[in-house]
């Protein structure tokens, strides 16, 4: 159960009822609520399986959000049954972490992106592609292209 709704739930008995009962429809709330250890320690045994370690860094992340992070990691980044190539995935993220900039996301997209199969020119392309997004990004909003007039123009509405 999520922290707004216990809040809401607390905010609710509040106006209903004395803070006492309130105080104890807050404590049976979180007395019901799953337990984040049993979770982050699930979470830390599929991590050991799928990567073959826990990364220091992992133990470094909020407890509570470990599990909802890594489930997320998983479905997205780490699954092959998405819309995305493995490849294509690892080059986009290369092509932002170079915009961030993030050398650690850098280093690790790269490698990522080459275990994918990605050349050395396919990874120049596309961090040139992010400089030319992030370049005229910085024109059109610089010097306050008008939109509607931009859309028309480029073909859009």
């Amino acid at each position: 159960m999520s922290v707004i709704r216990i809040a809401s739930t607390v905010h609710s008995c509040l106006r209903s009822a004395s803070l006492i009962a309130a105080a104890g429809v807050f404590a049976a709330t979180l007395a019901s609520a799953p337990a984040w250890a049993d979770d982050y320690d699930a979470a830390l045994k599929d991590i050991q399986s799928t990567m073959g370690g826990v990364p220091s860094f992992v133990k470094q992340f909020p407890k509570a959000g470990l599990p909802g992070a890594w489930a997320e990691v998983k479905a997205i980044e780490l699954s092959d049954k998405t819309a995305l190539t493995p490849k294509e995935k690892s080059l986009i993220s290369l092509a932002v972490a170079a915009q961030i900039p993030c050398s650690y996301c850098i280093w690790s997209d790269t490698q990522d992106a080459k275990h994918a199969g990605a050349t050395d020119e396919e990874i120049q392309e596309a961090v040139a592609m992010a400089a030319l997004t992030r370049h005229w990004s910085t024109i059109f909003n610089g010097m306050q292209v008008d939109f509607e007039t931009f859309k028309k123009e480029m073909g859009g509405e």
